[in-house]
């Protein structure tokens, strides 16, 4: 009998290894299961909130927003520099964005010519993707209306209101506030304030002069965020403003100058070229301080088109130089003050005498004085400006004497006042000439020049702001004024510049020199008595005219009438008031506004001191005060009270006649 061919065993191994893997298989998947639902669980439940913050960041998109920048006031707390609404075209581009087709879409609502598409297509490819580029700034309401109903159909177009820097008062401060314009590629850094990405905002602003350049982080203020709902790609839906973050606005800054003085300066100068510098000479305040002519700093602002940069740059007065600080000039007979104090320091006896025909020889050549001023002592030389006085006096002492003196009264210093842009000038003396000409044959000081120098001419050049701290510091008499700019900064004020040092002259030196400047002024033989009376009573005004040469007259005569304008001579006036109890003193060049200080400069300097003056409670009182005639006690005055009350008689009414 045959054995059978299957065999039981090897069905129940077989079946034995299937249920195995079974098994392994079905724990496997059970532990992946409840892996997965462990994780599902955890991110569910554990990292709900986390979630949640990816998913509105999905939805949501934060877009920076620039701060508004600081305030600048006056003294007064009259804003020169503020911020105002302004309605703007923002266009950003994107990968399936035709900018060039946008741009002339766009020209049909807003003015947009060939030349400032270009510009602004150049500017657009320039910028990373999705940060928007200013297309037109200061959008008329209608303008601002009509992109906005259309913006659905303008992808990348963004109309919104922001804000711009304005300047109520135009050119009034051009020069010392400066203005703000757009970040340039050169402006931006890889580490630093100016590697914030705030910078890229097309309502973004730089300071770029005076004040807004030299306080424009402090002015700058922080950044703040608008949240915005956005798709897919990043284009923004919609505006959530419960959600902003706001921006802190910048610092306030608060200067000494003075909003009425400054425009009365701006106005006197008219269309002259200039600079008109008034300083408090008790504690160095700035209170004025003009280049004329100007400029509007709102235009920068915009943006100035080429054909209008190149007709400010290319004005022969300059309005774009500041003449009060970077614009240097020979002082002229302003400088007599520093060489008459260096003569006293010297030892020469004021009272002694020096004849003036009209000239004096020496060196083999005739230095000519304005006039024939007879026999002149300092006090009568300064009072007539006699230049033969001057060159007698200069060539005893030498020209070190006077650079001393020159430099502690502020010539050829830049003094601390927060912005840039100063020029110290030029004082010569035997050690600069040998610094300056060296390596030549010319380093030797020779007498001949001393006398030009005297008269504040040859090598010396000053700036306004020198001659107004020279002045201050004269008027002071006692204390080495600096000037001071900026009064406080985000409330916390900046030191005085009278915390300086005490003036090493003897007070009786400075009181002949004022006594000089006073007959200038007061004295009906001084060369601007007519013009220096301020019509404030009993309040009078000190000063020096002066005349600086801008070019060599050679033999021929000096003259400024006929003349074109780059051949007249400089004119130029100083002066403090009141003479017996300063409280402000100022300077005024007049570029090429023709011989005599007493025919340009002191007449501008009178109306801006009557400014100043009467804008002071103590002094207006003083200058209005009229004298009242002395009476004995026995005298009675008319109308005034009885000691004791009295009762009037009845009087009967008579009839009108």
């Amino acid at each position: 009998m045959s054995e059978p061919s299957i065999f039981f065993s090897d069905v129940n191994e077989r079946q034995g290894l299937f249920h195995r893997r079974e098994i392994l298989l079905g724990g496997l998947a059970a532990l992946g299961l409840t892996a997965l639902g462990g994780r599902l669980s955890y991110l569910q439940l554990v990292q709900t909130q986390r979630f949640q913050k990816l998913s509105v960041e999905n939805q949501f998109d934060f877009r920076l927003a620039p701060p508004p920048r600081g305030l600048i006031l006056d003294r007064n707390g009259v804003l020169l520099a503020g911020n105002r609404p302004n309605f703007r075209l923002l266009y950003a581009r994107d990968k399936d964005l035709d900018a060039p087709a946008m741009l002339q879409t766009l020209a049909d609502y807003v003015p947009l010519d060939e030349q400032r598409q270009k510009r602004l297509l150049t500017e657009i490819n320039n910028t990373p993707r999705r940060v928007p580029v200013s297309v037109m700034e200061d959008m008329t309401w209608e303008q601002f209306s009509a992109i906005n109903v259309r913006q659905p159909e303008l992808p990348g177009v963004t109309a919104d209101m922001g804000e711009v820097r304005v300047y109520p008062f135009g050119g009034a401060f051009a020069h010392v506030i400066g203005y703000v314009a757009k970040v340039n590629r050169e402006d931006l850094t890889e580490t630093g304030p100016n590697s914030d990405p705030i910078l890229l905002h097309p309502g973004f602003r730089m300071g770029r002069q005076g004040i807004e350049k030299a306080l424009d982080l402090q002015l700058r203020g922080k950044p703040g965020a608008a949240k915005v709902e956005v798709d897919a790609n990043g284009r923004e839906v919609r505006r959530d403003t419960q959600g902003d973050i706001p921006p802190t606005p910048g610092a306030e800054v608060q200067l000494t100058l003075d909003a009425d003085i400054q425009n009365r300066a701006l106005e006197m100068m008219g269309e002259e070229s200039g600079a008109i510098v008034v300083m408090d000479c008790r504690n160095g305040d700035i209170l004025c301080m003009v280049s004329a002519p100007s400029f509007d700093a709102n235009r920068f602002v915009r943006g100035l088109t080429g054909p209008e940069y190149r007709a400010l740059a290319n004005y022969e007065r300059r309005p774009l130089l500041d003449k009060a600080m970077t614009g240097t000039y020979p002082p002229g007979s302003t400088f007599k003050t520093m060489t008459a104090l260096a003569c006293l320091e010297a030892g020469i006896d004021p009272e002694e005498r020096v004849n003036c025909p009209g000239g004096w020889f020496f060196g083999g050549r005739t230095f000519r004085c304005w006039g024939r001023h007879g026999s002149q002592n300092m006090h009568d030389a300064i009072k007539n400006s006699c230049d033969v006085y001057f060159y007698t006096m200069s060539v005893r002492i030498g020209p070190d004497p006077i650079a001393k003196v020159a430099k502690e009264f502020g010539f050829g210093q830049i003094f601390d006042i927060g912005i840039p842009g100063q020029k110290k000038g030029i004082v010569p003396s035997t050690a600069w000439k040998k610094e300056y000409f060296k390596g030549t044959e010319n380093t030797r000081w020779w007498p001949g020049e001393t006398p030009s120098y005297a008269i504040g001419q040859g090598a010396l050049a000053v700036n306004g702001l020198q001659l107004a701290v020279m002045t201050s510091r004269l008027a002071n008499g006692r204390k080495a004024l600096n000037p001071r700019l900026i009064r406080s900064i985000g409330g916390k004020e900046l030191p005085r510049g009278d915390a300086a040092p005490d003036l090493p002259f003897p007070k009786e030196h400075i009181d002949i020199v004022r006594g000089g400047m006073a007959a200038v002024a007061n004295d009906t033989s001084g060369t601007a008595y007519r013009q220096s009376q301020l019509g404030l009573g009993e309040v009078k005004m000190a000063g020096k005219t002066g005349t600086a040469q801008a070019r060599s007259y050679g033999s021929g005569p000096r003259k400024s009438t006929g003349l074109p304008w780059k051949m007249k001579d400089h004119n130029l006036f100083v002066a403090f008031a009141p003479y017996d109890a300063p409280r402000y003193a100022l300077s005024v060049i007049v570029q090429h506004g023709g011989m005599g200080g007493a025919t340009a400069g002191a007449p501008r300097a009178r109306e801006v001191m009557r400014v100043a003056l009467l804008k002071d409670p103590e002094v207006r009182e003083r200058a209005t005060r009229t004298p009242m005639p002395e009476l004995t006690p026995e005298d009675g005055l008319e109308g005034a009270a009885p000691p004791e009350p009295q009762v009037a008689a009845a009087q009967t009414p008579r009839r009108p006649a």
